[in-house]
């Protein structure tokens, strides 16, 4: 975070400071949740969570050399007392992004947005220092923490923005108000919690509304709700995806023999070929929105293209690929699932696993509202029409409506299994898999399939 003194801090939050005996006294790290996290020079904000109370670690904090706390009551240590500390937080983020001289880019959509997030992240920082969410922290505090992160050297700030309703995104663009917006794809994530897509893409375009008349709104051209957006903003539109007229485009795009994708990226500025390090040909429009924001910044189609070829996988779970020393390949994308991802995975999985048994290891896609019994019955379905040799559904309810799925496209016998739990799943796989077996393993984060992911990684084939 740049400096700035306790004084400056107060203000700007609107606080009262207690115990403070010196209010020039300056903050030169970062603002942590986390006591644990703690750097000297920080500031430690105390987040009253459902099992833990952050005012309860303040003197900790302090011991380990943060400069004060922000909380909401005094905590016999230097502290800055406001009444909300996460609207404390969005102040002073928002108070830091005005005095740097920082291009915010700033991207949303359904699936996607933090793959997405971590190519922009490599591309521009290549350019120039670059901060960017870690993770998926894209959420009213995270992201104000994430933007915090930066200092005066800083020049590209890439934020991912998540939303669960109407008015979030504005809420964030409130706080850190981007340049540069991207809206990836309205799907159909948490749509439980939206009520269709049509509320999900008003939700996803307050994005391109925050921008200024200077800056630039890149869409989806393969999305109809996202290139819709066009109209909602004042800013210049730069079109990325397969369309013919999209100004980022992808042309002959394949899959090599380990299932990463290849394709001929053009720009307006010229063409050159693109062989991507990351697994599965939905990764192609996430590379091409990544190449547009770097093309907006200035780097030209042949940077473009060696940087994405040379990007890697910076965040946990998400198409993790590890190879076994006993040849059977695990797929650890366990960190979320909805409709869209599940099928891109599993894609991904027959593609890699050409010549190859594989197997779906696959739990409750969460969040789904009405449509939770179709979207499970038809990922069964396509696992079934993918020919993917092995089927297990993990969990309850919805894991069974996995299972039904394939048994009605048509899987019989020992094809697809439904199982009670991570546990059981392991078990199976133990005992059954082979040399040279593939191995997807996905399901939404409260699931907690990663378990099995580790577990396989860790082990050895005992099966037939």
């Amino acid at each position: 975070m740049i400096a700035l003194s306790l004084a400056e801090i107060t203000s700007i939050v609107g606080g009262q400071p207690y115990d403070i005996p010196d209010g020039d006294r300056q903050v030169t790290g970062s603002v942590v949740i986390d006591s644990r996290q703690i750097e000297p020079g920080g500031l430690f904000a105390a987040f009253v969570g459902e099992h833990v109370d952050g005012h309860d670690y303040a003197e900790r904090a302090i011991d380990a050399g943060a400069v004060a706390v922000l909380a909401t009551r005094p905590v016999g240590v230097p502290a800055i007392v406001v009444d909300d500390v996460e609207k404390a937080l969005g102040a002073l983020a928002r108070a830091v992004v005005s005095r740097l001289g920082t291009t915010l880019v700033a991207l949303t959509g359904s699936a996607g947005k933090t793959s997405t997030k971590d190519l922009i992240a490599q591309l521009l920082q290549r350019k120039a220092p670059t901060v960017f969410t870690p993770g998926s922290l894209n959420n009213e505090i995270g992201l104000p923490i994430t933007a915090l992160t930066a200092t005066e050297e800083t020049r590209h700030l890439v934020l991912e923005m998540g939303a669960r309703g109407v008015g979030h995104i504005r809420y964030l663009t409130g706080l850190t108000p981007p340049r540069i917006g991207v809206v990836l794809n309205v799907g159909s994530a948490h749509i439980g919690e939206f009520g269709g897509r049509e509320q999900i893409a008003e939700a996803k375009g307050e994005l391109v509304e925050a921008l200024p008349e200077d800056g630039t709104a890149i869409l989806n051209a393969d999305d109809p709700l996202v290139r819709a957006m066009a109209s909602r903003t004042k800013a210049p539109v730069l079109l990325f995806g397969e369309a013919e007229d999209a100004d980022v485009r992808a042309e002959n795009v394949q899959l090599t023999e380990q299932g990463q994708p290849s394709f001929t990226l053009h720009t307006p500025s010229g063409c050159s070929d693109v062989t991507l390090r990351l697994y599965g040909e939905h990764h192609v429009s996430n590379a091409l929105a990544a190449a547009a924001v770097a093309h907006r910044l200035g780097m030209s189609v042949d940077e473009i293209a060696v940087a994405l070829s040379e990007a890697g996988n910076l965040s946990r779970w998400r198409m993790e690929v590890t190879e076994r020393p006993d040849g059977v390949t695990v797929v650890n994308d366990a960190y979320n699932a909805n409709p869209e991802s599940m099928r891109a995975a599993l894609r991904a999985l027959a593609a890699m696993g050409k010549g190859r048994r594989t197997w779906a290891v696959l739990g409750q896609m969460a969040e789904l509202g009405d449509d939770a019994l179709a979207e499970h019955d038809a990922v069964g379905r396509l696992a079934v029409r993918l020919n993917v040799s092995k089927l297990v559904a993990v969990g309850g309810r919805e894991a069974s409506w996995l299972q039904l799925g394939a048994y009605n496209e048509g899987s019989w016998g020992e094809e697809s299994v439904h199982v009670s739990d991570a546990q059981a799943a392991i078990d199976l796989l133990r005992s059954e898999l082979r040399p040279g077996d593939v191995v997807l393993v996905k399901a939404s984060r409260s699931v907690g399939l990663e378990k099995v992911a580790f577990a396989l990684i860790e082990g050895e084939v005992s099966g037939r």
